[in-house]
């Protein structure tokens, strides 16, 4: 996997750091990051599930009237 380096505020690392309970900077930020995106695939993944009752409804022909 190709790396990425990046510069980011001193202070702001630290406090990632806490928060995540890792001493690493670089570990920290990158489960900061893992955690963002997986977030979102959860998500997406309800977002979607919501809608497919929806979807699924509209596919269905109309119904004749009476």
């Amino acid at each position: 996997m190709a790396k990425v380096n990046i510069s980011l505020d001193a202070e702001l690392v630290v406090e990632v750091m806490v928060l995540a309970g890792v001493g690493s900077p670089q570990d920290a930020v990158e489960a900061v990051v893992r955690d963002y995106i997986a977030r979102g695939h959860r998500t997406e993944a309800r977002i979607q599930s919501q809608d497919e009752p929806r979807r699924t409804a509209d596919t269905h022909p109309p119904l004749p009237e009476g």
